[in-house]
């Protein structure tokens, strides 16, 4: 069952056209992988299917409800969590503080309501007991994450999204300027994160190893179009190479 459908996507600036035809399906359980070459609209895709940017045209579906989700809050709301490049952690804030941030949880009575005092117990609480769920290990979820390594970093912005993310996650590039072992970590994480929380995933990614390794299907951008969506184990490397840089049209014929 498809948990998020894109269909008849289109998204143009000006005279630039982002997105010419992308279509995409996440289904329940499963890791699906967009690739692309740089240009392809895998950042303009992720962008509408987080609610960064609205589409020109074309119809969004979570699950048979069709959505206009318009901003990111509005995708939160609807269960959808991204983790982007860039992470959005807040260096001098523990590791329990950033999986709660935008999300505190407020003291009981006065103090809470009045004083706007956050229960950093109960915060704490949530963020180890997600941490332990998924298996990550940090130096210590007091720690400020500023000094953490850069896997470490990865796996707290990975686990805030798992907190919150009732529905689906996504997520742009998570092992970029990672070294061998924190890429491991990362994409074992990923493969956690979907069994341990049940959440289907969007990785984008370049590391095609990483596309073969971790997810169950890939799609295909090529000059804004969608051209190949395929079951990974039907999948090679080369097949997907030739679909990123235009040799294979929707139906996978040569264009040559």
């Amino acid at each position: 069952m498809a948990v998020l459908e894109a269909r008849g996507i289109r998204k143009s600036y000006g005279s630039v056209n982002a997105i010419r035809h992308a279509d995409f399906e996440l289904r329940e359980g499963e890791v699906h992988a967009l690739i692309g070459d740089n240009g392809a609209g895998k950042s303009t895709l992720i962008k509408i299917l987080s609610g960064t940017v609205v589409p020109d045209a074309g119809t969004l579906m979570l699950g048979d409800e069709p959505v206009v989700l318009g901003t990111p809050q509005r995708a939160r709301e609807y269960g959808i969590e991204t983790v982007y490049q860039d992470l959005a952690l807040a260096d001098t804030l523990s590791a329990a503080k950033n999986i709660c941030l935008g999300r505190e949880v407020m003291r009981g009575g006065l103090l809470g309501k009045l004083l706007r005092m956050y229960d950093d117990r109960a915060m704490r609480r949530i963020a180890v007991q997600n941490l332990e769920e998924l298996g990550v290990r940090l130096p210590s979820p007091d720690a400020a994450v500023g000094g953490f390594s850069g896997g470490q970093r990865q796996a707290v912005a990975i686990a805030r999204a798992a907190v919150w993310g009732s529905r689906l996650l996504i997520m742009d590039e998570p092992t970029a300027a990672l070294g061998v072992v924190q890429t491991n970590a990362v994409l074992d994480l990923i493969h956690r994160t979907k069994e341990q929380k049940n959440l289907p995933v969007i990785l984008i990614s370049h590391n095609m190893r990483d596309v073969m390794r971790i997810a169950d299907r890939v799609t295909v951008l090529y000059l804004g179009r969608t051209v190949l969506t395929i079951d990974v184990k039907d999948a090679t490397s080369d097949l997907l190479v030739d679909a990123m840089t235009g040799k294979l049209n929707p139906l996978g014929k040569d264009i040559q």
